[in-house]
């Protein structure tokens, strides 16, 4: 049975995008701990981050830094934290997230978001992407 991440992709399931290539996406989390949270995942459906193959890895590492960049341009945070934990759904998936402090990395202030939050949150990080030149975030 494909994960709920999957489902998203393959477009079963909505989900407010800022990225897609040929190996990852990135979309907005619906369980946000601050704007800007979002989600990096490879498209293969592969549960722990620890068995990715060493290419996946380095590519959603790349894909997290150029998202990174941009989240910095849309919130000017002091950093973009970036966490592995995995228990939610069993596909491996990189939180990005503008943060201020370490606080800020708190799943406890995680809330739910609407959908219109979420489009214009994308809207913005996409736009950020686009004008470093990445076309991975036309669509």
């Amino acid at each position: 049975m494909p994960s709920i991440f999957t489902r998203i992709i393959d477009g079963e399931l909505p989900g407010h995008f800022v990225w897609k290539d040929d190996q990852a996406v990135a979309f907005m989390t619906i369980q946000p701990i601050r704007p800007g949270h979002l989600l990096v995942i490879p498209r293969a459906e592969i549960d722990h981050w620890d068995a990715l193959p060493e290419a996946t890895s380095t590519h959603l590492m790349r894909v997290s830094q150029r998202i990174a960049r941009a989240l910095k341009d849309v919130y000017s945070p002091l950093r973009v934290g970036l966490m592995i934990a995995g228990l939610e759904v069993p596909h491996t998936h990189l939180h990005l997230l503008p943060i201020d402090e370490m606080g800020d990395l708190s799943f406890m202030k995680a809330r739910g978001a609407d959908a219109a939050s979420l489009a214009a949150e994308a809207q913005k990080i996409r736009a950020a992407l686009r004008a470093h030149g990445h076309r991975e975030a036309e669509f």
